[in-house]
């Protein structure tokens, strides 16, 4: 059996593996990675698809562990290329990536399972055994091939006290552990933690706190997928007699999904429409939206640039009831710097406990080994520290640092005979979702974009003879991004003239070097000389 990532392993997100046995591809997770702000203008990051594209017509099925973004949010893509793919998750997953395809106009083959359920695909015999984490109906998923038993956690936590009563099943990773767990895929993400991870319980008392101390209207910014701790905010308002609205899109669409399936239990009476709540008396309303990551069009974001119809009122109590995601501070901090300028009450992980993880921590991992056993390890769903931080627990619980594997993106993997070994690289890369246009943004176009937002553009409009490839009116400057006094736009058109007659006398310029290469050469030098700037330059050439 081969096994390859195309995403997810060196970064959280875009988590995507394929399984290759005896001419047949199962996929596992198929989601997205969030730009950051090296992506100007990117919308998603998706997986690269280029290695299983000429072969879609030999997969045989997604498996999708949960309903996290960065593990479904690129079914929608995959689906594009072969709409009839089978789908294979538990119910609240596929009614997300359901009403996510629904947006996209495709019609998905799904095949519902639940812990305990095997299922045939192709040759991969599939266990599902259930897992706990951050969001309900989580799964790990046994592959079974005559290669060899593979054994994937997705994302996973040790929580014995969950809000649903459905721990991850322990006992069930042991049976297949003695059953003989050829290669051990595990999360990564939290492998540089020490102990474990606390319950989602124990959000409780802080949540009650905001609650009995807020004298205004209280707003809640979350993942539109944490169920459990949207429940424990909703929980909180009936004790307080407090209505409760819904804000954003994709927080109304996945509440109100879970709502019907009976993942979250809102008690009669209590949810009302946001505006309904504009009406009410300020302590009676609590809102719950997206935003906690700073993101620029989500409801908390745009409430606290005064950019929507909810307006920040002095007093407010504002809770960020999540964590704060690597390369989000900036705008997080600025979220909350606006709206505490505005006379918000911010309360946030840094300053009260309303969060916890969703993935286990080292002391859960090394649990994990211990019970399964299992031959290899592969550490998955983790930047580099997780995963190295991974490979030494498994180490450390005694297996041979030969059999744990540490891939990348693109590496090969092949169990063979109750080994695991690399065997190759194939090329991956990043794919950009850029409005409508998907694949087609280059880094190249990024870099330059970049550029742009950094160092400003400069365009050079010269009129040349085409007869003696020497300027005919003197050169044009136009400048975006920076100020350059008309004293200096005059010195630098002047300095491009004298670098295009220059060249021309000394025969360069037609045959030789253009007149656009030696604009752009002269200007780029101008520039970096004078103002130590280095713009976009676009040079435009016309004939006299």
């Amino acid at each position: 059996m081969r096994i390859v990532a195309l995403g997810g392993i060196g970064e959280i997100g875009r988590n995507m593996t394929v399984f290759e046995y005896d001419g047949k591809l199962l996929i596992v997770d198929c989601g997205v990675l969030f730009p950051e702000e090296i992506h100007p203008g990117v919308n998603l990051i998706l997986p690269d698809f280029s290695y299983i594209r000429d072969r879609l017509d030999d997969v045989v099925g997604v498996v999708l562990t949960h309903g996290h973004e960065d593990h479904i949010g690129g079914v929608p893509y995959l689906l594009r290329e072969r709409a009839d793919i089978p789908l294979i998750g538990s119910k609240l997953t596929l009614a997300f990536v359901e009403a996510k395809l629904k947006e996209h106009r495709i019609t998905p083959k799904l095949i519902q399972v639940k812990e305990g359920d095997r299922r045939t695909m192709g040759g991969f015999d599939l266990e599902f055994v259930a897992v706990n984490h951050s969001i309900p109906d989580s799964l790990a998923v046994a592959i079974r091939t005559p290669a060899g038993m593979v054994l994937h956690t997705g994302d996973f936590k040790m929580d014995q006290f969950p809000l649903d009563r459905r721990i991850t099943d322990l006992a069930g990773f042991a049976r297949l552990g003695a059953e003989g767990v050829d290669l051990f895929l595990t999360d990564s993400t939290n492998a540089d933690v020490p102990g474990f991870m606390a319950s989602e319980k124990e959000l409780a008392p802080a949540i009650d706190t905001v609650f009995r101390t807020a004298p205004r209207r209280i707003i809640v910014s979350s993942f539109a997928s944490h169920i459990h701790r949207i429940q424990q905010v909703i929980d909180a308002a009936d004790r307080y007699k407090r209505k409760v609205a819904f804000v954003g899109r994709s927080m109304v669409r996945n509440m109100t999904i879970a709502e019907e399936l009976g993942y979250l239990n809102i008690p009669k009476g209590l949810l009302v429409d946001f505006k309904q709540l504009q009406r009410s008396d300020d302590h009676k309303v609590v809102l719950i939206c997206t935003g906690s990551q700073g993101e620029p069009l989500a409801a908390l974001s745009r409430m606290a640039n005064k950019d929507h119809a909810i307006r920040i009122h002095e007093g407010d109590t504002v809770l960020l009831a999540s964590s704060l995601i690597p390369g989000n501070e900036n705008a997080i901090y600025g979220v909350i710097n606006s709206l505490t300028k505005l006379g918000a009450n911010v309360v946030h992980k840094g300053n009260a406990k309303v969060h916890v993880s969703g993935h286990a921590s080292a002391g859960e991992l090394a649990y994990c080994y211990n019970i399964v056993k299992p031959r290899n390890v592969m550490p998955v769903h983790g930047e580099w520290r997780h995963l190295k931080a991974n490979a030494a627990i498994a180490v450390a619980t005694g297996m041979d640092p030969r059999d744990v594997v540490i891939a990348e993106d693109g590496v090969t993997v092949d169990l063979r005979r109750g080994r695991a070994t690399v065997s190759g690289k194939i090329p991956v890369g990043l794919v950009f979702v850029d409005g409508d246009s998907v694949g087609h943004t280059t880094e190249d176009d990024l870099k330059e974009r970049m550029q742009l937002s950094e160092q400003g553009s400069v365009t050079v409009l010269a009129l040349i003879d085409p007869d003696t490839n020497t300027v005919a009116e003197p050169p044009e400057l136009f400048i975006k991004g920076f100020a350059c006094s008309p004293g200096d736009v005059k010195k630098a058109e002047a300095a491009i003239e004298k670098a295009i007659n220059d060249a021309a006398g000394r025969g360069r310029g037609g045959r030789g070097e253009e007149p656009e290469a030696i604009i752009e050469r002269s200007t780029a030098n101008w520039m970096r000389r004078f103002y130590n700037r280095t713009p976009a330059i676009t040079a435009i050439v016309v004939d006299a």
